[in-house]
């Protein structure tokens, strides 16, 4: 009988709170299910949002009863925050989160690089924003109940006694036993995943010798929210620090455990407190008095699954990759997974699409986790040298680094960022000359401010949209009431989409008027920013339910509608 954690866990910032369970009689009146979560994590709980937003219902199982112990995760990139935005919970993460964009590497002392994101007025959300996990996964829980989608917690899918057709679940809880039957299988149960355990799926890359301790310490420090790095500091040579700032007074410590030295050592109190006071005293504060919240020890690693499909189970997250911590790409990436992977179950589930279309998101997604993986490797090997001849690479770059600039980028950390599914079979066109990179097919549809400060991916629901960019009112011919014709035919079969008219002609945001929505841009920012030559005429894109474009044109004609409706029918099954 399973027994999981009954008594809240001790932090001295965060307050845990242990969910209730639900009676097995009740559990077992409810034996078939459309889609089951396994685990209530970030990747998890963000796809059972996405998928209620597209009117599809999933039950989450969760072995244990409690959040995540411990900060873990607790840098969110901008591109997880539009991510999060479409869940309904990026409001809570600004309010309450520690937004930065710039870090330090110092050697010997010696400020060496300074990396700083760019900053646009045009953006919603800043480069990078912390907050811990537990805070985090909260807002999802509460966005999970308003939503109405069931979370068990206590539950623990003890076998996968089938996993196609429908997949057959044996489910432990404190009270017994009981069987589970699901359409689908969502695999978001971590790094020690049981479900891909049970089907011996192997990951394929890197996993590296060195051990990091995290330690997250209540200090007051008066420095700015920015990532700290030291290479090599005086008192664990050869091996390298980092730090951050946490809300609530509370700050990361991670440092490098020298080889040999085991986790059981490393997180004895002695051990601990002698190597955070000799951080402190290099930066100058030692003597300073603090407090030990949470602490545990990782290795890096640079793996992911060849296929995130397995029959009707689909893995999302650390159950599909396990990727390097540098350069934030763990939970970050675990977003753009559930993103992805909600739109296109949404639509199998409906009956719109082909199940097929679920190889898609295996295709797109495994393709980003091994574009993170050379060059998240990169990061790592820097940060951790694998190897005597690494090592010596590296100390001479920290060496010819204190005197020479051109040096100095090599310590740039490479921040995750949205894959560009350039190379997507389901892309439904090239894009136009005359765009930057930024808005090319592939591409996560940029962002811009409006007149009225709202931006334009507020307007962005899970659903497709045709954004129709950088005219006026000329725009309004036979094309437009073209694509208002196809919008309301693929209405009638069950397949909408939003039509979204951005310019200086338009009539400011507000309620669609016969089916387009205008949202006001008379300052033109997004043409100005976006297009090569201004004197260009408008561009017309398809955007897909998780705001990467599928298709761009250069004018709303017959020709462009024909393609859009082309491409929907073959997302969907309506050609």
């Amino acid at each position: 009988m399973h027994k999981p954690t009954a008594s809240p866990r001790p932090s001295i910032y965060y307050q845990y709170h242990v969910y209730p369970t639900i009676p097995l009689a009740r559990l077992c009146e409810q034996a078939h299910k459309r889609v089951v979560i396994a685990g209530a994590g970030p990747a998890g709980m963000t796809t059972a949002l996405i998928l209620k937003r597209m009117g599809v219902d999933s039950v989450i199982l969760e072995a244990e009863r409690q959040v995540s112990q411990g900060s873990r995760a607790i840098v969110f990139t901008r591109r997880s925050m539009e991510i999060l935005q479409q869940a309904g919970v990026a409001h809570r993460i600004m309010e309450n989160g520690l937004p930065w964009h710039a870090g330090n590497s110092f050697y010997r002392g010696q400020r060496v690089f300074r990396m700083e994101a760019p900053l646009n007025a045009n953006d919603r959300f800043p480069p990078l924003i912390n907050i811990q996990q537990q805070y985090l996964e909260e807002y999802l829980v509460d966005a999970c109940n308003e939503a109405d989608i069931e979370i068990r917690w206590g539950n623990k899918i003890e076998d996968v006694i089938e996993h196609e057709p429908v997949v057959k679940l044996r489910v432990d809880t404190p009270e017994g036993e009981y069987q589970l039957h699901a359409d689908w299988l969502i695999a978001a149960d971590g790094a020690r995943s049981g479900i891909r355990q049970k089907y011996g799926l192997k990951m394929e890359g890197d996993s590296y010798e060195g051990r990091f301790v995290i330690a997250d310490i209540r200090i007051d420090l008066d420095y700015p929210t920015e990532r700290l790095a030291f290479f090599d500091p005086s008192w664990n040579p050869g091996n390298t620090v980092l730090m951050h700032r946490e809300p609530h007074g509370i700050w990361r410590v991670d440092y490098q455990l020298p080889a040999g030295e085991s986790p059981e050592e490393a997180l004895k109190p002695e051990s601990l407190k002698a190597r955070i006071d000799a951080q402190l005293e290099m930066i100058g504060k030692g003597g300073l008095p603090w407090e030990m919240d949470w602490c545990s020890v990782y290795s890096a690693r640079a793996m992911t699954l060849p296929d995130y499909r397995h029959g009707h189970i689909l893995f999302v997250g650390d159950a599909a990759h396990m990727l390097p911590i540098f350069g934030v790409r763990g939970a970050n990436t675990a977003f753009q997974d559930a993103q992805n992977l909600a739109w296109k179950l949404a639509l199998v589930c409906q009956g719109k699409a082909a199940p097929e279309l679920l190889g898609t998101y295996s295709q797109e997604r495994v393709a980003a986790a091994r574009e993170i993986i050379q060059e998240g490797g990169r990061s790592t090997r820097f940060m951790t040298p694998p190897s005597h001849g690494f090592r010596l690479m590296r100390n001479a770059t920290l060496s010819l680094a204190l005197q020479h600039d051109f040096v100095r980028p090599l310590f740039h950390w490479r921040t995750s960022r949205a894959h560009v599914y350039a190379e997507s079979p389901i892309n439904a066109s090239s894009s136009p000359i005359g765009l930057s990179a930024e808005a090319g097919v592939g591409s996560v549809m940029p962002n811009v401010r409006l007149d009225d400060a709202s931006c334009l991916l507020d307007y962005l629901t899970p659903k497709f949209a045709v954004v129709i960019c950088g005219g006026n009112s000329s725009i309004n011919g036979e094309g437009l009431n073209a694509l208002g014709e196809l919008q309301n035919n693929m209405k009638v079969q069950g397949a909408s989409f939003d039509i979204i008219v951005l310019g200086s002609g338009a009539a400011g945001a507000g309620p669609a008027h016969g089916g387009v929505l205008s949202l006001a841009d008379s300052a033109a920012n997004f043409k100005k920013t976006f297009w090569r030559n201004e004197a260009d005429g408008p561009r017309v894109f398809l955007v897909r339910p998780d705001q990467h474009i599928a298709g761009c044109w250069s004018k709303p004609d017959a020709h462009c509608v024909a393609q859009i409706q082309r491409a929907l029918g073959a997302y969907t099954l309506l050609h």
